[in-house]
């Protein structure tokens, strides 16, 4: 797992003088650091201005209260993610194969798969069935995610042959991520982002055989 300091252990404090949306992603920053360490019932508009090193009223200059903190913190995180994952899968090469691929290590690059935001979503995903924010905030950028696996699945089956459900293909990689995901939080014994795709690569294996292993994807025949 990497650093939870974004600004790095040796870094200087924040300016001053900052924009308003760089103040902004400031204060978001530190809540996300103030909720992996304290949860989200305990994260208070104090301790994230302790976090950010300002002043109370400055905090609530930007942000008027703990709710739309919180929920403009999970659209940040929420955007974040699909701009990931969208940016992986640009890049990626046209077969299908080669956007499940893309779209496996996006979740894992350092940016995105690291133990504050780990611990993050891990908060808000405990809360979502007693709180609307969740999928009031991240419903519509969740079923894009679910829509775009889903074809993808469906042109493994049309190019190479499979025949698997791609909803429930679709929903076996997004829960085993998620999974794992979990699992680097609370794991007896912690492993690393390595161990955690060759995870994910020999699941696909028994789905996907000939195109990937538990190494990862298999080179074109």
């Amino acid at each position: 797992m990497t650093d939870t300091n974004p600004h790095g252990p040796c870094a200087a404090p924040p300016p001053r003088t900052m924009s308003r949306d760089a103040r902004r992603r400031q204060i978001i920053e530190s809540t996300i650091l103030t909720i992996a360490e304290r949860g989200y019932a305990r994260t208070t508009l104090t301790a994230v201005a302790k976090a950010a090193g300002l002043s109370h009223g400055l905090l609530l200059f930007h942000f008027e209260t703990k709710e739309k903190l919180l929920s403009e913190t999970l659209d940040s995180l929420s955007d974040e993610y699909r701009s990931n994952w969208q940016a992986a899968l640009a890049a990626a090469g046209p077969a299908p194969e080669d956007g499940i691929a893309a779209l496996v290590r996006a979740d894992f690059l350092p940016a995105i798969c690291n133990q504050a935001r780990l611990a993050a979503w891990c908060a808000f995903w405990g809360e979502s069935q007693s709180r609307p924010i969740y999928q009031t905030r991240c419903g519509p950028n969740d079923a894009l995610y679910n829509r775009t696996l889903e074809a993808i699945c469906a042109r493994m089956n049309a190019d190479h042959g499979y025949g698997h459900d791609p909803v429930r293909i679709g929903r076996m990689i997004r829960v085993m991520i998620e999974g794992i995901w979990l699992d680097l939080m609370v794991a007896e014994k912690p492993y690393d982002v390595d161990e955690a795709l060759a995870t994910v690569w020999t699941g696909l294996a028994a789905v996907y055989p000939r195109h990937f292993a538990p190494h990862g994807p298999r080179a074109p025949a």
